[in-house]
């Protein structure tokens, strides 16, 4: 029998990478048609049904408190995709995905005694502060999505990171999707109204379900273990360029000089607090989520 070659590990994270923000640009075609409010409910509410027809959490008989973690965990999931959606319909991917990536950055230099980390907060603010000066034509309500959906994300981290330690394997996942689903199904509904159950949109749902959950999330579980977590978070920083890169080619996005200097300044800035990280250069656990092991991934 001839063996399949897996291709090498940081290959798997780029392709993780580049699906996500090719599921973002799906995502933001959908805006005319359903919102962004109908959007992230057809994402959330198709990666759960996919999830939970693997994964079965086990919660009869847990504490309340390990409920209550799981929970809390959906409600941040819900509010950081919604936040980030809407960002989406008002700036460019790159732009909102930039800024967003302000929340994890912030997460991994927390508590940092290291001086040289005061320079990655430095840089990443001029980055934030070059695509939000006056005289851009960026959104301003956009931007402050952004902003909470980056601090959404940081505190999805510490939440990702308890739930892990609470929920076996993937169950923690599953619990927080399918709250997140109740949490935007109101959104949702009133954002598409009948639109939402058009075979088209389904259609394009499942694509961008796929491609921002169902493809990325495994591609990182095979290159977490064969790879430490500190490279897989400096790969992970590559995500702002990424996501200029996808908007560009798929939604005619175009940025000025600027606003990609901004990008590169976040990217080396996230790059450099990612490598500073001792507590990352362990191995990835085998069989845990890139959410539990690392949680940089939205």
């Amino acid at each position: 029998m001839t063996r399949v070659r897996t291709p090498p590990a940081p290959v798997l994270v780029l392709g993780a990478i580049a699906s996500v923000q090719s599921g973002a640009a799906v995502a933001t075609r959908l805006f005319p048609d359903v919102g962004p409010g109908g959007t992230v409910l057809l994402r959330l509410g198709i990666s759960a049904l996919m999830l939970t027809a693997v994964v079965r959490p086990p919660l009869r008989g847990r504490p309340r408190t390990d409920l209550l973690w799981g929970v809390a965990y959906g409600l941040t999931l819900g509010a950081m995709n919604a936040t980030f959606y809407e960002a989406l319909s008002r700036i460019p991917l790159g732009v909102g995905v930039t800024i967003e990536f302000v929340g994890p950055l912030s997460v991994a230099v927390a508590g940092s005694r290291r001086a040289l980390d005061g320079l990655w907060v430095l840089l990443a603010a001029t980055g934030v502060v070059l695509l939000t000066a006056t005289g851009g034509n960026i959104d301003g309500i956009g931007v402050l999505f952004a902003l909470i959906a980056g601090a959404c994300w940081a505190l999805y981290i510490l939440l990702a990171q308890r739930a892990g330690r609470i929920f076996p394997g993937a169950s923690g996942l599953t619990v927080a999707l399918c709250v997140a689903t109740l949490l935007t199904l109101p959104l949702g509904l009133a954002s598409a109204g009948g639109r939402l159950w058009n075979a088209s949109v389904i259609g394009r749902g499942v694509a961008v379900a796929v491609l921002s959950s169902a493809v990325p999330y495994s591609l990182e579980l095979f290159a977490l273990r064969r790879m430490r977590a500190s490279v897989f978070g400096v790969l992970m920083s590559l995500e702002p360029a990424m996501a200029a890169a996808s908007g560009l080619l798929f939604l005619g996005q175009h940025l000025v000089l600027r606003e990609w200097l901004a990008i590169a300044c976040v990217v080396v800035a996230s790059v450099g607090a990612t490598r500073g990280t001792p507590a990352r250069d362990v191995p990835a656990e085998p069989g845990a989520s890139p959410a539990e092991t690392l949680v940089s991934t939205q």
